[in-house]
């Protein structure tokens, strides 16, 4: 199936607010290439590892919408989103799914976060410190359900689930991901000991994605997955959502409705910057809230009251 590709050129430093502003209006996935690169080979796609920023002067961004998407459209709302930002170089372009998640092939490699998380593709062999009995291995491949691991909101959330593990506050607990995306958190938490994790979405093609990544990694009975309106209203004691912080300010009485008396949530998807008036609005709900930041993005997390 075809997708409309957006590009345009950046610098360095507007990066995460091109990024940011992509993926509020629904960008499927964000690439970063080096602009002045002279050769292909030299254009190496980039999403940036745990704790790194692209290194680049000038970046040429990629970002990819569902075929059908209306570019006009989406100027429109990416201007009225930022409207600080230069869009008037963005070009757009139709693209077949195969050449895009070759390319993520290619760059994707095992992960490991915290003390014995590891994200590992498909293609990929096991690195010898995942082979440890107590390693919690979640396979996975590249997608246009985004959540592979490697962009930092995913990976605080991971190094947060796998400190609560060492803790044992996940052992036998469920755990909700709010905003599941390919269902990594969830099937990083299952892995790490949870008894049960919910995955809530309102991407059908995400809630596709998770359920096909539980049951390839041997955790489809314990992962159920819903649309925001179709989820059981039960209270968890884990609960992380790694959406972005307009989406987390306007669901804060949600989450904090989900969140057991006494358990721990994380917040992430959230630019530096943001986090202040975030922690005065979890603040209603939320005891000892913290924040932890890895390059431009923080992840908060605290107690429910």
């Amino acid at each position: 199936m075809p997708f409309l590709e957006l590009s345009l050129r950046c610098r360095r430093s507007e990066q995460p607010r091109y990024e940011h502003a992509l993926e509020d209006v629904g960008a499927l996935a964000v690439t970063m290439l080096d602009a002045d690169a002279e050769t292909p080979d030299e254009r190496a796609i980039l999403e940036p590892g745990v704790g790194e920023t692209p290194l680049w002067d000038e970046l040429s961004l990629s970002a990819l919408f569902p075929h059908d998407a209306d570019a006009l459209l989406l100027l429109a709302a990416l201007e009225a989103f930022d409207p600080a930002l230069d869009w008037s170089g963005a070009g757009f372009r139709r693209v077949e799914d195969e050449d895009w998640e070759r390319a993520w092939m290619d760059q994707y490699v095992p992960l490991r976060f915290g003390a014995r998380t590891f994200i590992v593709p498909w293609n990929q062999d096991l690195p010898d410190e995942a082979r440890a009995g107590d390693a919690a291995v979640v396979r996975l491949d590249p997608g246009l359900a985004f959540g592979s691991g490697t962009h930092p909101t995913t990976s605080l959330c991971l190094q947060w689930l796998d400190a609560l593990a060492g803790e044992g506050a996940l052992a036998g607990a469920t755990v909700l991901d709010f905003g599941c995306g390919s269902g990594i958190l969830a099937l990083a938490a299952l892995k790490l000991g949870a008894a049960r994790a919910v995955g809530i979405d309102n991407d059908p093609q995400a809630l596709i994605a998770t359920r096909d990544n539980a049951e390839r990694n041997g955790v489809g009975e314990a992962l159920a997955v819903f649309e925001p309106g179709e989820a059981p209203r039960e209270t968890c004691p884990v609960v992380v959502a790694n959406i972005l912080a307009s989406a987390l300010d306007a669901l804060a009485p949600e989450l904090a409705a989900r969140t057991a008396p006494g358990g721990r949530i994380a917040l992430s998807g959230i630019l530096d910057g943001q986090q202040h008036d975030l922690l005065a609005r979890f603040g209603e709900w939320f005891d000892a809230l913290t924040v932890a930041q890895e390059g431009d993005w923080i992840r908060i997390d605290g107690v429910r009251r």
